[in-house]
């Protein structure tokens, strides 16, 4: 009897200590959703970006992807993201989706503009870079189709 009171003792440190990393880890890596304002910008591919995902500027988090979604009418993928509302994005900015490294996840990133007017509450940003397949590069670089020079004849 004494040796299952001690398993469950111990089982419980275990599971108090789990719960209390869990805790600082989501609150010291500032994980949770920003408060602010929505805006949406479409592109051609959103390859591993997913909802939860960081939007940065200049490599400092200013948002979060909220949501991911397929325009019925243009097939064109819809990023819903949510801006902190103490950050002002020029109407002229663009976003383009970016890898941390070269094997790292994918982020959205935020390149303002120069504009004077800025993009309201439900607004959309109107210039966008798509994912990059790193596979379609590869297979390029090894079929020779990014090599324009090499199809030239020389004499």
């Amino acid at each position: 009897m004494k040796g299952n009171l001690f398993e469950a003792l111990i089982g419980a440190v275990v599971l108090a200590v789990a719960a209390v990393f869990l805790v600082f880890a989501f609150s010291a890596t500032d994980v949770g959703a920003v408060d602010g304002y929505e805006v949406t910008a479409t592109f051609d591919r959103v390859d591993g970006v997913n909802a939860g995902a960081d939007v940065r500027m200049s490599g400092i988090k200013i948002g979060t992807v909220t949501k991911l979604e397929l325009d019925p009418q243009t097939f064109l993928a819809r990023a819903t993201l949510n801006i902190a509302s103490n950050v002002k994005l020029p109407s002229d900015s663009s976003a383009e989706i970016t890898t941390e490294g070269l094997l790292g996840g994918k982020y959205m990133a935020i390149v303002p503009g120069g504009a004077e007017d800025i993009i309201p509450d439900g607004g959309r940003i109107q210039f966008t870079q798509s994912s990059i397949s790193l596979e379609g590069l590869i297979g390029r670089f090894g079929f020779g189709l990014g090599d324009s020079e090499s199809d030239e004849s020389t004499d």
